[in-house]
């Protein structure tokens, strides 16, 4: 008989004795057998609950085979918890899916076997929505909880992946209820760097598998409201959380990057602020209206900019994808300066000439300014990720 891969169910529990027995018979008796393509297991993580949980648990396996049981030797947190189950998990059970699922039933058992026919199906990550269509929250929530629901899982979203196409297709980062496939995802992530050993953990795991290329799929949660056992949000869940999108998304290399792209180009900004002024002193004595002296003043500021900017950022910014001396340096610089004609010459200093032009010479900076942070930036930013220094795949 061919050996079915191995699902297994993480549970972290304390102080959860009313319901934990319920929830271990629903899933072995009710939501297991629909599941005919996956070996399904659970293991119960009891930060060694003073109600005695665990021993409810133990209970419990003398019935159910498959039913593992791990007592933390300390409580550390709901992310620590599940950190230890995965490794457990992966360890013991030799695990090809580990599903995330709170011991309550507010987490439905009978998305269980929605999330393993998705991972059959291809996904890498299978995420409990209560944003999409036929996802909700409890009707039994008071305002405070579902703001802090609604309104903080929007602004964790917004700093971690704004404005990335991640931000458009995680609906729910903050749901706790999630399968993840072991091999070539949660092998590799790093969870002994956590930033965070308690609810912040959802955002990290989040994070890790989307740097992963984990292909996701959301599907509808219907979550339940608490009727026994404690809550496992702790008082400062909210801070923890933002500390840690905080955290992530500063050390994340793409912000990084247009951290040190923002500083060259305040850099450059300062060379083409000074070569405006120079030159355009420079050639008061031309016969020129004031507009075109200002435009060709910049356009010869932006060059220099330009150069300025593409060689600090080759050095530092985009080490990684260093260009080095030779044809391909030579060809991408004359790329990029075709490119930055429009951007960074023609865009900027027709902004700067007709805005002079109109408004007056002692104008120039604050043309040359909106041009560009309006325009030249993005463009800039656009191009250097995506011809100059492109990843090869």
């Amino acid at each position: 008989m061919k050996k079915l891969p191995v699902a297994v169910v993480v549970i972290p529990t304390f102080n959860e004795v009313d319901s934990i027995g319920k929830m271990i018979d629903h899933l072995f008796t009710i939501t297991f057998p629909k599941v005919k393509d996956y070996d399904c297991r659970v293991l119960i993580v009891d930060g060694k609950s003073p109600d005695g949980t665990w021993k409810k648990v133990e209970e419990k396996q003398k019935k159910f085979s498959n039913l593992d049981l791990l007592i933390e030797t300390k409580k550390e947190g709901i992310g620590a918890a599940y950190v230890k189950g995965f490794r457990r998990a992966m360890e013991k059970h030799r695990a090809s899916v580990v599903i995330e699922f709170d011991g309550d039933f507010q987490h439905p058992p009978k998305t269980i076997p929605q999330m393993l026919k998705e991972i059959s199906a291809g996904a890498d990550y299978v995420l409990g929505s209560r944003k999409i269509k036929g996802g909700s929250n409890p009707k039994g929530w008071g305002f405070k909880r579902l703001f802090f629901s609604e309104f903080g899982g929007f602004v964790a979203r917004t700093i971690l992946f704004f404005p990335t196409k991640t931000f458009f297709r995680i609906t729910d980062p903050t749901t706790g209820l999630k399968a993840s496939r072991v091999k070539g995802f949660v092998d590799t992530m790093e969870m002994d760097k956590l930033y965070s050993r308690s609810f912040g953990y959802k955002l990290e795991f989040l994070y890790q598998m989307i740097q992963l290329g984990a292909k996701v799929k959301e599907i509808p949660l219907q979550f339940g409201l608490r009727t026994a056992g404690e809550s496992k949000i702790e008082p400062q869940t909210a801070k923890d959380i933002f500390r840690t999108v905080f955290l992530l998304r500063l050390n994340d290399d793409m912000t990084k990057k247009f951290i040190k792209f923002g500083f060259i180009g305040g850099f450059g900004f300062f060379i083409n602020l000074f070569g405006l002024n120079l030159f355009s002193t420079l050639m008061l004595g031309l016969p020129l209206e004031v507009g075109i002296r200002n435009g060709i003043a910049n356009a010869l500021a932006s060059e220099i900019s330009i150069i300025s900017n593409f060689t600090f950022n080759n050095l530092w910014t985009f080490k990684n994808e260093k260009l080095t001396l030779g044809k391909r340096m030579v060809k991408k610089f004359i790329t990029f300066n075709l490119s930055s004609i429009v951007g960074g010459i023609i865009i900027p200093s027709l902004v700067v000439s007709v805005g002079t032009q109109f408004f007056g010479d002692h104008l120039r900076s604050l043309f040359l300014v909106l041009a560009i942070f309006c325009f030249t930036i993005p463009y800039n930013w656009f191009i250097y990720n995506k011809v100059i220094w492109k990843k090869k795949k």
